[in-house]
């Protein structure tokens, strides 16, 4: 079938999955290429498709030499509908790492289950006999808990009060003022059951408790900060409450791995072009002036590039890991340098839609999100038939 992309707001409901493995290959290619780094031997990897969990893996595998396992919940084509990009990310990981020998598995279900929990231990029992590394990057809207059967669903939102910013319709590049009204008590409490720590520190006690996990294992979680501009919306917001959930969270994981030589942290990382950060208004508009200034002085960074320097310069470069003042690593460290911030601030005043393509790198931020689907690579026909129906090697 012909693969075009169709749009729904800042949904793609397609995905190309020549694009995708072509999409997978240069990350793979950007590692190798890479000196070498020296860490993990086994991991496991809990939102593993796409984004910076699906980066982390490729660096486990192909700079680490890792045997992995991804965990990820994506959907495979049925009829006229495609895979999901995330499905078709990893038929491509998986081929990879079978040329170079490296033994990868793939457990597709929901994270947050208990179900998939025992097959992904079952899974480390009998191939890999324990994990060394637990990187936890699962972004999900909704999270039905295992235990109390109650399904919670996340939302964006301020609180206190109305929040107001310029936000971009990065399809038209008609920018305009965004309104958001503050959340409830209630929506609080389950954006943070779904965007806190509970079920990382969840999986962490059922590995440990299950004995595949070593006793010097280092476990990651990611998050994101960001300037003032985004700060009511994300930080200061019910994103906000539940990254300081998944933060403390981090801090008393890291006092219990500790006790036998393992680690725990939080990496705070760069803002980048991904399906959940286009859900977010301000934030396709913030990234794009981000985007403009950071390639003007070449210091961008993509998902590989911020996952290869975390490894091999952070988790794994040899010493004591480098926190700040509240014990998270900050990969996010070029994108807040004042010089930096202070430019797009500059930008951000002066933002309208007769001058954003000008002000801001709008067109790229563009370009990657349909590259998120495997549209706009630049080396694809995608006037020509592609078969949907990928197989992945070594799912479980």
């Amino acid at each position: 079938m012909i693969i075009q992309p169709k749009t729904r707001g800042f949904i793609c409901t397609t995905a190309h999955p020549d694009g995708c493995a072509i999409q997978v290959q240069r990350q793979v290619e950007y590692v190798k290429g890479k000196p070498a780094v020296k860490g993990t031997r086994n991991a496991l990897v809990i939102g593993a498709s796409t984004g910076y969990g699906l980066a982390s893996r490729i660096v486990a595998a192909f700079g680490a030499g890792a045997n992995t396992i991804g965990v990820y919940f994506d959907k495979a084509a049925e009829g006229a509908r495609t895979a999901s990009a995330g499905w078709y990310n990893s038929a491509a990981f998986e081929e990879a790492a079978s040329e170079a020998g490296l033994k990868s598995f793939s457990i597709v279900g929901d994270a947050f289950s208990d179900e998939i929990k025992d097959k992904t231990i079952a899974t480390i029992r009998e191939e890999l006999g324990q994990v060394d590394l637990v990187v936890y990057s699962v972004a999900s809207p909704r999270r039905t808990h295992p235990k109390t059967g109650e399904t919670f669903s996340s939302v964006i939102k301020p609180l206190g009060g109305t929040y107001t910013n310029k936000t971009v319709n990065f399809h038209t590049g008609e920018v305009s003022l965004a309104s958001i009204q503050p959340a409830t008590e209630d929506e609080v409490r389950q954006t943070v059951a779904v965007m806190g720590g509970e079920d990382w520190e969840m999986w962490i006690d059922a590995l440990r408790d299950a004995g595949v996990l070593t006793e010097d294992a280092t476990t990651v979680a990611y998050t994101y900060i960001g300037p003032e501009i985004t700060h009511a919306v994300y930080r200061e917001g019910t994103i906000g409450r539940a990254k300081e959930d998944l933060e403390a969270t981090g801090l008393r994981l890291n006092d219990r791995l500790s006790a036998t030589g393992g680690r725990a942290f939080v990496s705070v990382n760069k803002a980048l072009v991904t399906q959940s950060s286009s859900a977010i208004p301000v934030v396709p508009l913030y990234i794009s002036v981000l985007y403009k200034v950071m390639k003007e002085k070449g210091l961008h960074e993509g998902c590989i590039e911020q996952m290869y320097r975390l490894f091999s310069e952070r988790l794994y470069g040899g010493g004591e890991t480098a926190v700040d003042e509240k014990g998270r690593i900050r990969i996010d460290d070029w994108e807040m340098r004042p010089e930096i911030q202070a430019e797009v601030e500059q930008l951000w005043a002066a933002l309208s839609t007769e001058n954003v393509y000008a002000l801001s790198d709008l067109e790229g931020y563009r370009k990657e999100f349909f590259q998120l689907f495997g549209f706009e690579t630049g080396a694809v026909d995608y006037d020509a038939d592609a078969e949907p129906d990928v197989a992945i090697a070594n799912l479980r």
